[in-house]
């Protein structure tokens, strides 16, 4: 889908290079007619302003951002993803639950995009370990479809964090799979976040029934942050990525700082040496 979306910004501006347009409404010109159909539960494309770009040359990837690039259309089909391996349902799902989460605890929230993350959020803790544990329950598939367009509609809205802003410099530099980067990272960013995402993450564990309105902020979000691992381990996602090089982290973290500040509304602001702790989280030892 994310190629369309480029395809179809070349043909609206064809003497501008998709370099060119990487940002914020940088195509402006409307697109031919866009059908998404999405073939995974996770991206989102099929509903965002976004399509994630890699330079083979660079090995940069990148967001384009901008509102033609919505699809006129979207078709969730969950026959189409009955095929999916388990892994590939696994890491497609929890990129679809780090969407919504991190378009949730940003600091650029509205009531339809808190309600469309939240109802994300949901749908991803009850069905997600149903469809990796059978690959035929078109009940599951279905959710997960209507999951990862919930949490696709928030953050085109709310935008991203953090977690999206490292996995992508993974993607470009190691052509790490992006719905295992966010996988990974999604604990390990959430923690870091400590106080100021402690509020907005114990209503995400109230919403799905883990915490008790009347706990602490810190409990709730605690509660979830486990919640987050546990279903990791449940979907046999790993805690650490093998291709991680120390001596790349530097660089990596410049394009995750590039990426992320300031277009992220993220609950806390991290410069690019802080944003360092995340690949040595992940890295194995």
């Amino acid at each position: 889908m994310d190629c369309a979306k480029a395809v179809g910004a070349r043909i609206a501006r064809p003497r501008k290079t998709l370099d060119k347009m990487e940002g914020i409404l940088q195509v402006w010109k409307k697109l031919p007619l866009l059908i998404a159909i999405p073939t995974t539960a996770g991206t989102g494309s099929e509903t965002t302003l976004a399509a994630v770009i890699t330079d083979s040359r660079t090995r940069h990837k990148y967001p384009i951002n901008d509102f033609v690039l919505i699809p006129r259309y979207a078709v969730l089909d969950p026959e189409v993803t009955r095929g999916l391996p388990p892994a590939v349902t696994a890491t497609t799902g929890m990129d679809a639950l780090t969407h919504a989460v991190e378009a949730f605890i940003g600091g650029s929230t509205t009531k339809e995009t808190r309600h469309d993350a939240i109802s994300a959020v949901k749908l991803i803790f009850t069905y997600l370990p149903k469809a990796y544990a059978d690959g035929n329950d078109m009940n599951a598939r279905r959710h997960m479809l209507h999951a990862a367009y919930f949490a696709g509609n928030a953050f085109s809205k709310s935008y991203v964090g953090y977690v999206h802003a490292v996995a992508h410099s993974l993607g470009g530099r190691y052509n790490t799979p992006h719905g295992l980067a966010n996988a990974v990272l999604l604990p390990y960013v959430l923690q870091a976040y400590g106080r100021h995402a402690y509020r907005k993450l114990h209503r995400l564990a109230v919403a799905i029934g883990i915490s008790d309105p009347m706990e602490s902020h810190r409990v709730g979000a605690e509660k979830f942050i486990q919640a987050v691992r546990d279903l990791q381990d449940l979907l046999d996602i790993p805690r650490k990525l093998p291709e991680i090089r120390a001596e790349d982290i530097p660089s990596l973290a410049k394009k995750a700082d590039h990426e992320a500040n300031p277009l992220y509304p993220v609950p806390k602001l991290m410069n690019a040496k802080e944003l360092q702790r995340f690949y040595y989280d992940i890295m194995e030892d």
